[in-house]
C-alpha cells in the first residue's frame, strides 16, 4: 500500500497544496518553521484521523479559514485506488470518507492504512507520565487489533460514566450503590479483557524491539519492557469494592487499566531516570522500528513511514542504521523532513533510483 498523491486546502500554514509522491523515497526540504512537518501530520490524519502534534482538530484549521481538508489517494498491491479525504468545519465534526463513502465511525478506519512516525518527540514516550506510554501502546495495538480498539472504546466510555457518576454523588451528598454497581459488572470484563490482551502483545513485542536495540546501541545493555498493572492475579470487582470510598472521596476511579504503566528499563534500571540521552534516543527509536516490523508481519503490508527532522536531530550511527534498513528494503514508502537538500541528496546517494523531492517556503510546496 503506497500514498500516492495528497491535496490540501487551508489545512495549518498551507492555502492549497498538491503533490505526487514516489512509492519510495520522499523528502521535503526547508528551513524550520516553513510547514515541512505539517506535510507528514496531513499523512498521520490520512492513517489515524487525527494530528500527531496538536491536541485538538481545530488548530489544524489554517487562521482565517473556516475549515481544512485533507485526501489522499492511496495504491494497493494491483494498482486499485482508494480515496480517504478527512475535513472539519469550524463548530462542525469531523467527516472522514473512504471513496467518498462516509465513516459512522472514524475508529472502523482505523489500521487500513498503518503509519509509524519517527520524530524528535519521541521520547516523550520515556520522560513524560504514564498517560503518554499508554496512549503510545493503545495506538499501536489498536492498528493491528479492530477488536482491542473496540474494547478500549468501550471501557473509556463506561470509566466517563463511572467518573460523572462518582462526581454526581460528591455533589448530590447521595449514594447509589447498585446503580454502581451495574456499571462495575460492564466495567470489569472491559478491563480484565483490555490488560490480557496488552500483555499478550508484549510477550511477541519484546523480543522484537530488544533485537532493534541492539542493532541500533551496538551496545552491551540489555533492555526491555515491565508491564505495570493492578489487574494480573487480582479480582478487578474486589478492587472497584475496595477503593470503593477512595473513588467517592476522590470523585474518580482509582484502580483499573486506565492506571496502567509500561516501565522501561535499561541494566534493571529506569530509563527515565538513569539512562543518558543517547540511549534515551536509541530505545525510543527501537520501539518505533519494532512497532514498524510487527506491523508489517501482522498486515502483511508495510506501513507508510513518516521520518521528522532526524538528520538534525540524531548522531551519525543512529542515522546510519536507519539508512542502512532504507537500503535493505526494509522499509516500503518513506515521507522524511529535512532543512539542507545538499545534505539530503547526499545521505540518501545510491539508497534509491526513486526518490521525490520536494522544496517547502512558508506554506508552499513545489517539485524540485
Amino acid at each position: 500500500m503506497i500514498l500516492d498523491s495528497l491535496h490540501l486546502l487551508f489545512f495549518k500554514n498551507y492555502d492549497e497544496a498538491s503533490l505526487q509522491f514516489s512509492p519510495h523515497i520522499n523528502c521535503f526540504v526547508g528551513e524550520n518553521g516553513s510547514g515541512k512537518t505539517n506535510l507528514l501530520d496531513a499523512i498521520h490524519y490520512l492513517s489515524l484521523t487525527k494530528s500527531a502534534f496538536s491536541a485538538a482538530d481545530a488548530q489544524c484549521i489554517k487562521q482565517d479559514a473556516d475549515f481544512f481538508l485533507v485526501k489522499g489517494k492511496f495504491l494497493g498491491p494491483n494498482n486499485q485506488a482508494e480515496l480517504i479525504q478527512c475535513s472539519l468545519r469550524q463548530g462542525q465534526k469531523k467527516v472522514l470518507t473512504h471513496d467518498k463513502q462516509p465513516y459512522e465511525r472514524l475508529a472502523d478506519h482505523i489500521g487500513r492504512f498503518p503509519v509509524v512516525l519517527i520524530s524528535p518527540y519521541d521520547t516523550d514516550i520515556i520522560r513524560q507520565g504514564s498517560e503518554e506510554r499508554r496512549k503510545y501502546f493503545d495506538s499501536l495495538i489498536s492498528q493491528l487489533d479492530h477488536g482491542y480498539l473496540e474494547l478500549l472504546i468501550q471501557y473509556s466510555f463506561l470509566l466517563r460514566q463511572r467518573n460523572a457518576l462518582l462526581k454526581q454523588f460528591a455533589e448530590r451528598h447521595s449514594f447509589d450503590r447498585d446503580y454502581l454497581q451495574v456499571l462495575d459488572e460492564q466495567l470489569v470484563p472491559a478491563g480484565q479483557r483490555l490488560t490480557e490482551l496488552r500483555e499478550q502483545f508484549l510477550v511477541s513485542f519484546i523480543p522484537v524491539f530488544q533485537r532493534h536495540y541492539t542493532e541500533l546501541a551496538e551496545s552491551r545493555e540489555q533492555v526491555s519492557l515491565d508491564y505495570k498493572s493492578q489487574l494480573p492475579g487480582a479480582d478487578f470487582a474486589a478492587l472497584l469494592r475496595a477503593n470503593e470510598r477512595k473513588d467517592l472521596a476522590l470523585q474518580r476511579t482509582t484502580v483499573g487499566p486506565h492506571k496502567d504503566d509500561y516501565v522501561f528499563l535499561m541494566d534493571g534500571l529506569s530509563v527515565k531516570h538513569y539512562a543518558s540521552q543517547g540511549q534515551q534516543k536509541s530505545f525510543a527509536i527501537a520501539l518505533k522500528l519494532a512497532q514498524f516490523e510487527v506491523m508489517a508481519e501482522r498486515k502483511q503490508h508495510k506501513p507508510l513511514l513518516l521520518l521528522d527532522d532526524i538528520f538534525d536531530r540524531l548522531d551519525e550511527r543512529r542515522i546510519t542504521r536507519l539508512l542502512q534498513l532504507v537500503a535493505n528494503h526494509t522499509f516500503g514508502q518513506i515521507f522524511l523532513t529535512d532543512t539542507h537538500l545538499d545534505r539530503t541528496d547526499r545521505v540518501l546517494a545510491g539508497l534509491s533510483d526513486q526518490i521525490a523531492r520536494f522544496r517547502v517556503e512558508q506554506g508552499t510546496v513545489a517539485a524540485v
